[in-house]
């Protein structure tokens, strides 16, 4: 698999609800590594962004497998961990607002409100059954990638169209004109994570 197989809106797989997978077997394995590169080459033509996660829908396959980076401040890390039928099971705290990109939505943030701290129960690629309790911006990806895996993208959760910006070429953030085609239908320079 590679960057090419990934789908942008407005693909409209990016909104269906994707498949539990019923049972771990080779070809589970295989779509896991397959989004781990796709990720990684996606990664690899982005000066200022790197792939945090990605859920398979992103790669046109409507099953609930999410692969996740084990470190987000380090580049060169470029292990990831794979939650099959991921499941919040619990939400803590208020709300925080951060700007979000995703792979499928090209060059665009959106400033979006999540929660602070989760948890998730997922299956490993063993087919045994695990649980993670995440914050901050690990809480942040579990909800954007679980989100995925219900056809929902980020786009859809930003309340107020004046909270888009437009990634520049520099790595600075502009915000989306006035009038310009909104991602739902079609800061600082720091690397932004991408899922």
């Amino acid at each position: 698999m590679t960057s090419k197989d990934i789908i942008t809106i407005p693909n409209p797989l990016l909104r269906e609800r994707s498949k539990r997978i019923g049972h771990v077997d080779a070809s589970t394995q295989e779509l896991a590594e397959g989004m781990i590169e796709a990720t990684l080459e996606w990664e690899a033509g982005r000066e200022h962004e790197f792939g945090a996660a990605l859920a398979a829908i992103q790669v046109a396959q409507a099953y609930r497998v999410v692969v996740i980076r084990n470190d987000f401040d380090d580049k060169s890390n470029k292990s990831f961990t794979v939650f099959i039928n991921p499941e919040i099971v619990k939400v803590e705290g208020v709300p925080q607002e951060e700007l979000e990109g995703c792979l499928s939505v090209s060059d665009i943030y959106g400033s979006v409100a999540r929660y602070p701290k989760v948890k998730v129960k997922a299956i490993n690629l063993d087919g045994k059954p695990f649980r993670v309790t995440a914050t901050g911006f690990l809480a942040r990806v579990f909800q954007h990638e679980i989100d995925h895996t219900n056809g929902i993208v980020f786009v859809d959760r930003v309340t107020d169209p004046r909270k888009l910006y437009r990634l520049e070429a520099d790595g600075k953030f502009t915000p989306l004109a006035a009038g310009e085609a909104s991602p739902k239908a079609k800061a600082a320079p720091n690397e932004m994570g991408a899922q």
